[in-house]
Formats: structure tokens, sequence, C-alpha cells
């Protein structure tokens, strides 16, 4: 072979080496981008369940205006956790509690602070 098809076959090969370094980064950012998302609505989800048991009376099923006795999720509706990643309550006080969820695959962390009205501010988000 001449040395201008070995030159093209090293260039070939370097450009097929970064196409692949680079696909791989674009699926991994892609994989943390829609856990996040997934995550981001879960919590929505749940802080929408939340608001609406805060509402509704005792006698209905619901906590009469007061987060403080809630310990799990599993009061709102919610499961614990799923095929997105785990979900914890914690620091219950009458008006709000923290809502920490846990990605399951690529390790995305979202804490979040759910009032009465659903969730206060802008969650902080936590990525690999």
């Amino acid at each position: 072979m001449g040395q201008q098809q070995l030159l093209l076959i090293v260039l070939g090969t370097i450009i097929v080496g970064v196409a692949v370094v680079v696909g791989i980064n674009m699926f991994t950012t892609g994989a943390i981008n829609a856990e996040r998302d997934a995550l981001l609505q879960d919590v929505n989800n749940i802080a929408s369940s939340a608001a609406a048991y805060w509402r509704k009376p005792a006698a209905l099923g619901g906590g009469a205006r007061d987060f403080s006795a809630v310990t799990d999720v599993v009061v709102f509706g919610a499961d614990s956790s799923n095929a997105n990643g785990t979900y914890v309550l914690s620091a219950p006080a009458v008006t709000s509690f923290t809502l920490t969820a846990t990605g399951a695959n690529e390790g995305v962390i979202i804490v979040a602070l759910v009032t009465q009205n659903g969730v206060s501010g802008t969650p902080t988000i936590t990525m690999p």
C-alpha cells in the first residue's frame, strides 16, 4: 500500500474513534437529563398530592392542614420507590416538609421543600 492509503486508514480510524467517544458522552448526558426530568416530575406529583392531602379534613383521610404527623410519601398515594428512584420525606412541620429524591440509575439527587401549596422555590439538583 502507498503512504497515502495508510494515511487515509489512520485518519479514518481516528475520526471513527472520536465519533464513538462523542456518542458515548451524548448518551450519558441524555440518560442523566432523562433521570432528572423523571425525578422532577415525580417530585411535582408528590407535592401536588401533598397539597391536596394538607387541605383535606381528617374525617376524609386528609391531614387537616398539618404535615407534622406524616412520615412517608405513601400517605399521599405515592410509592417510596419506583423505576425512577427513591423518595424520602424528612423534617415534617405543620405547613412543610423536605422531600429527597434519589435517582435509581444515574445518581441524580433532588431536594425540594414541599409546602401546602406544592414545591416551594427551586429544588436543589445534584447531578454526577
